[in-house]
């Protein structure tokens, strides 16, 4: 064993057979190996590099802050640069009047979401506990409190180490809410009404949702009014609705949030991270609407969650403006254009006999293939010049398959070599 091997055993990363490439270069979806070869990026890294690598606005946004000051915490130098991304940030998601709480990951700005609404519920309506309620085919972040409480199998802790929590409701897909006689429409919400009225809505501070599934289960969309019956149900019992966009947030569904798909199921808090970050920085950053944020600074309000020492860090400002200014500068005619290009594309995956499922939304999709198969398709997609990355499968036997979801700002030859080389490689496996 030699010594990169010797190092490689020591860091603790992931125990997946997932590739190990030697990259020497990058640009927009593409990495380029040793030995004189590249390999495009079919998934975003893991579902965060929305605007590509290498970007010349966020290196440009980052060295022009790095001269004014590297760090500063925001209650001692002015936030200028946070309260500019704030301001920024609110208008591209079309929540202008938000309140905004800047982490640094998207599992701690989960958790920052959940001490906000168990403050702002007991202030505003004297609830007796903070209850959260998630599904049973979600993931929320990787701390010991969001783990326990969302339902992704592979990550659960041990019953003996979950603090007692667990998801609350089943999420209306096949894997975890199959019905004999149709398939899960609005009224599969219902479940959620039953929950909160078991444990009693004195009780509950919020239901925490993805609005379109991420990587516990690959991409599931949920039914046509499903979201709006959520809100309706906890408008009904004064219980907060968060949307945890960490993954789907930042045009990565086609629109601004995923939840910007249906009418009616505005949320009472966002959390954004991955794509605002677009792997350029970790950040986390909690919307609040300016209905509930003004019970945050009540007078019987408990004091603000601890974000972290670099919560607010002005180089993590400055690379998410970065972000935003190639964000904001795609023509979104062209972008309409290629993600219905990709829809279409993926939809005729479906006439493969290895791909048992294709579905999703925009620039995100879950690619389900038949059991045995995930290995030998990533394997085949690689030897195409791709790579992608796997979801975590759901139902029993549990499901395999990976995650499709280039960088938006993926050219048309990009997309064109990234459906055909995918066809071409689950036909090989077929």
């Amino acid at each position: 064993m030699d010594s990169y091997e010797r190092n490689r055993e020591r860091l603790l990363t992931s125990s997946r057979p997932m590739p190990d490439f030697k990259v020497v270069g990058s640009q927009g979806p593409w990495l380029h190996l040793a030995g004189g070869t590249r390999i495009f990026d079919g998934s975003s890294g893991l579902l965060c590099t929305n605007v590509g690598q290498s970007s010349h606005s966020v290196h440009a946004r980052i060295e022009q802050q790095f001269f004014r000051y590297s760090f500063g915490g925001a209650a001692v130098v002015q936030p200028h640069i946070q309260m500019e991304l704030m301001e920024r940030l609110c208008h591209a998601v079309g929540r202008p009047d938000d309140y905004v709480a800047l982490t640094t990951c998207g599992t701690l700005g989960v958790e920052v979401a959940v001490g906000l609404a168990r403050n702002i519920t007991r202030v505003r309506d004297g609830k007796l506990r903070g209850n959260i309620l998630t599904s049973t085919l979600s993931y929320h972040g990787m701390s010991a409190l969001t783990l326990a409480l969302a339902g992704n199998h592979a990550r659960r802790p041990r019953p003996e180490d979950a603090l007692g929590l667990g998801p609350g409701f089943p999420a209306p897909y096949p894997p975890s809410h199959a019905h004999k006689d149709r398939a899960c429409d609005a009224s599969c919400a219902d479940e959620i009404a039953t929950e909160i009225d078991r444990r009693g809505a004195e009780n509950v501070a919020a239901v925490l949702i993805e609005p379109v599934n991420g990587t516990t289960g690959g991409a599931f969309v949920p039914p046509d009014g499903y979201l709006r019956r959520v809100s309706e149900i906890c408008q009904e019992r004064d219980v907060l609705v968060i949307h945890d966009e960490v993954l789907t947030g930042m045009w990565r569904t086609g629109t601004p949030l995923a939840s910007h798909h249906w009418d009616g199921c505005e949320p009472d808090m966002v959390v954004l991270s991955k794509g605002l970050g677009a792997g350029y920085t970790s950040v986390g950053a909690v919307l609040v609407s300016p209905q509930m944020a003004r019970w945050i600074r009540h007078d019987d309000a408990d004091p603000l969650p601890a974000m972290g020492t670099m919560a607010t860090h002005p180089l993590m400002a400055a690379a998410c403006l970065g972000v935003l200014d190639d964000l904001e500068a795609m023509d979104f005619t062209a972008f309409t254009a290629r993600g219905d290009r990709l829809a279409e594309a993926m939809t005729s995956l479906s006439g493969i006999k290895t791909v048992r499922d294709v579905r999703g939304l925009g620039f995100l999709y879950g690619v389900e293939v038949a059991p045995g198969q995930l290995w030998p398709a990533m394997k085949a997609a690689q030897e195409r010049g791709m790579f992608f990355y796997p979801f975590t499968g759901a139902g029993e036997p549990k499901s395999e398959g990976f995650m499709v979801a280039p960088p938006l700002t993926s050219t048309d030859d990009d997309i064109e070599f990234l459906t055909t080389a995918l066809s071409d490689a689950l036909n090989a496996v077929s």
